[in-house]
């Protein structure tokens, strides 16, 4: 899936399969076998320990890691297809930040989860007792940490996106036809992260997620939003840009 790229080049999502010595498969049918596997496991675990409440929400983050996959290469492609200065393109793929965000990120909620959530409620209820049971199958909850999993480096690889994207916007200035692209590009990080509003349902008695989400989703609106129009004044103003080094 990413050919000849370089490391440095790539998401670490888009670098996976390029280290399975023999497997190469276009982006689409990889996307296809993310939704199509996750899926099929979520239903089947839904057979074998009759657990069909968790079934919509499962699906639910399915969708959301799917889609966010698909924008994912649609994000980088474009970037990689314009006149991409080389610290941005080294700071946006190269530096794992990404990654970094993903796991903080993926920490907190299973400290949220497995904690926060089972001392704070009553009668011992919390989100993963409502979804599958006091006594939830081994299974069950590996599959549940692995599409959150998923869904969390997602989040994590759109706010990283969107910060280097206002660093950009703020240090380089382009020509009118890259400078409409770059905004396109930040525009498409808006819509990463709106996707993201399909947990808001599964999430709304639960403050503190709901709010996380919610402000996740806004935080990314706000920044990219600027990086737009900075990079809009500049290019309008005619400001030189630095070296693309």
């Amino acid at each position: 899936m990413t050919g000849s790229l370089e490391y440095g080049e790539t998401w670490v999502y888009e670098s996976l399969l390029g280290t399975i010595p023999g497997v190469h498969v276009s982006s689409r049918t990889a996307i296809g076998i993310q939704f199509l596997g996750f899926e099929a496991a979520i239903v089947v675990v839904a057979v074998v320990y009759d657990l069909w409440a968790a079934v919509v929400p499962g699906t639910v983050a399915v969708v959301v890691a799917t889609v966010g996959s698909w924008l994912m290469l649609r994000f980088s492609r474009a970037v990689r297809e314009l006149p991409t200065p080389t610290a941005y393109r080294r700071l946006l793929f190269g530096s794992s930040i990404d990654v970094v965000l993903g796991v903080v990120a993926f920490v907190a909620l299973v400290t949220y989860l497995f904690v926060v959530d089972p001392q704070g409620s009553k009668a011992g209820s919390s989100l993963l007792v409502d979804l599958f049971g006091a006594d939830p199958p081994a299974l069950a909850i590996g599959l549940a940490l692995l599409v959150l999993w998923d869904v969390v480096y997602r989040i994590g690889t759109c706010w990283w996106a969107s910060v280097v994207g206002l660093w950009r916007a703020i240090t380089y200035a382009f020509e009118p036809g890259p400078t409409r692209a770059y905004q396109r590009i930040d525009a498409i990080n808006v819509g990463f992260a709106a996707v993201q509003l399909l947990l808001v349902p599964l999430v709304a008695d639960h403050e503190v997620l709901l709010v996380a989400v919610v402000g996740h989703v806004v935080a990314v609106a706000v920044v990219a939003t600027l990086s737009i129009v900075v990079q809009g004044r500049k290019e309008a103003r005619g400001v030189a840009s630095p070296d693309h080094r």
